[in-house]
């Protein structure tokens, strides 16, 4: 199983929107993926928001500077947020980071969870579903096939057109982020690309039945079972006892969360909640080490077996000096946990 961290770029204070704060949470981001690729982790994935708190409006050109500072680590989006994008630029930019960072490139494509950047970009909410199928479709087709014919709903058509440049790998990986809607499982199903399935609340054994649908949908496509592999994007925070653990991430949880809450009607995080999510079903993984690498076998367990799990610890407040520390004991304590059990159930 593959063992990463996604980050949304977040400032560690909110309301401290200042240039030097801007520059020194980019600057320390930075060091924590050099970190990662160090401690031996597979996978380093940047988000895409368009809000104050959050600095990765731009994935392509952070991962690009991460490429120089960094040698084995995947580099990624998480995700992508295709319906608000050209499908042509999208695939030029992340073709252009294969090749800087000699075949380290993925992405992870997907509707995003939040909605700024439509009105952003000129697109209409009400064609959510349908922006996304189309752009989607179009990125496969330019993923596989060098020159196109195309023509779509919300885009110039193409004709006869190549797009360059291509990437350093013979195909730049795509997985298809999802959220908790039978279409999205069932579409990805009938596509076939991997599945990357952000759970941040509630039981994470109970999406088993829309990663059976995806697998369903997959083989009756024709796809190989080996194709249809899933990941899992989730809360966490790992520290060296499991008390510090929830003591350091709580507050900040709380208030990222009942902030945004705030904007679409959620009712505010209560030390309840968390404390049911950080349970033995519960979605977030927090805690010590073996209690982390524990929790990601049970959700693997639960899933049907999963290939990938990647760590969303930075929208919490967590200081730098937290986060790295976090990354540490991931690379050099959970992953090797789970790598081991993974290949003795394999």
């Amino acid at each position: 199983m593959e063992i990463g961290i996604d980050s949304f770029a977040a400032l560690q204070n909110p309301q401290d929107n200042s240039a030097a704060a801007r520059v020194t949470a980019i600057s320390e981001l930075l060091e924590r993926i050099a970190h990662a690729d160090q401690v031996g982790l597979d996978i380093f994935g940047i988000g895409e928001h368009h809000r104050a708190e959050f600095l990765d409006a731009a994935p392509p050109v952070i991962l690009a500077a991460a490429a120089a500072r960094t040698k084995h680590i995947r580099l990624a989006s998480a995700v992508a947020v295709l319906s608000a994008a050209d499908p042509v630029r999208v695939f030029q930019n992340f073709s252009t980071l294969d090749l800087i960072s000699n075949g380290r490139a993925e992405m992870v494509v997907g509707r995003g969870s939040f909605t700024e950047a439509f009105p952003l970009f000129g697109y209409n909410l009400a064609d959510y579903d349908a922006l996304f199928s189309e752009k989607l479709h179009l990125l496969m087709q330019i993923s596989s096939q060098e020159t196109i014919t195309w023509q779509g709903q919300f885009r110039a058509p193409l004709t006869n057109q190549a797009i360059h440049p291509r990437p350093a790998q013979a195909q730049l990986p795509i997985w298809l982020g999802v959220g908790g809607t039978p279409a999205s499982f069932h579409r990805a199903g009938a596509l076939g690309p991997p599945l990357m399935i952000a759970i941040i609340g509630g039981e994470t054994h109970r999406f088993r039945p829309l990663v059976d649908l995806y697998r369903r949908a997959g083989l009756e496509a024709g796809h190989a079972p080996e194709r249809l592999k899933v990941g899992i994007h989730s809360l966490g925070f790992v520290a060296t006892n499991s008390q510090e653990a929830v003591d350091a991430y709580f507050p900040g949880y709380a208030e990222t969360f009942s902030r945004i809450g705030k904007e679409r009607g959620w009712p505010p995080i209560t030390r309840a909640h968390f404390e049911a999510q950080i349970g033995p079903l519960g979605a977030l993984v927090v805690g010590d080490p073996q209690e982390v690498a524990a929790k990601i076998l049970r959700h693997s367990q639960a899933l049907g077996g999963i290939s990938r799990f990647t760590f969303q610890m930075d929208n919490a407040g967590m200081s730098h000096d937290q986060l790295k520390q976090a990354i540490s004991l991931i690379g050099e304590k959970v992953a090797p946990l789970v790598r081991a059990q993974s290949s003795n159930l394999s």
